[in-house]
């Protein structure tokens, strides 16, 4: 199975966001090469937002282009057979967490499309959740300016809505909540 056919399946399976899910699934019926950076039209990315529940907090990169605090992600790969291979490869990248990072089950967390300069456009981004292992230390890597974890109750005053919402929705996945 192609990297494009396990996108398809689980954007089908995916329940939520029925409409931007749609357009996600319309757009890679339009275009083969949907998930791959060069399709100028826009193309599929997977992140992962890094969570310590015992520690109620997350890792997030101080994205060096954008200057902004993100979950670790990024564009998919010829090497990567899934998406969430390509979401959990560019978390341990840009974590530098090298074993133990496991994504939280139930596929995907959330969806987020966003513009990005041309000639690109936009990334479809399909977003999962990674549990971190007990003691895990960060390591920064070549595409981030810093990188930190975050108490719950600190993300909205750093991260911007995508962010939040991210860690909303991981929180409700986990049966936590931000204020417990």
């Amino acid at each position: 199975m192609s990297l494009h056919d396990d996108a398809v399946l689980v954007l089908k399976r995916y329940e939520d966001q029925p409409e931007l899910r749609d357009l996600y699934l319309e757009h890679l019926a339009a275009h083969p090469d949907g998930v791959y950076k060069p399709c100028t039209a826009g193309h599929v990315t997977g992140s992962a937002l890094v969570v310590d529940p015992e520690g109620r907090r997350v890792l997030l990169t101080l994205h060096r282009k954008l200057g902004m605090w993100l979950q670790m992600g990024g564009h998919c790969e010829p090497g990567d057979a899934t998406l969430a291979e390509a979401a959990l490869r560019e978390a341990v990248e840009e974590s530098g967490i090298a074993s133990g990072l496991t994504l939280l089950a139930g596929g995907p967390v959330r969806l987020d499309r966003h513009p990005i300069p041309a000639p690109c456009n936009w990334h479809l981004d399909v977003q999962y959740a990674a549990l971190a292992p007990a003691g895990s230390v960060a390591e920064i890597s070549e595409e981030s300016l810093d990188l930190r974890w975050f108490p719950y109750a600190e993300v909205a005053a750093v991260a911007d809505t995508s962010v939040v919402r991210l860690l909303e929705a991981t929180l409700t996945r986990l049966g936590d909540t931000p204020g417990r």
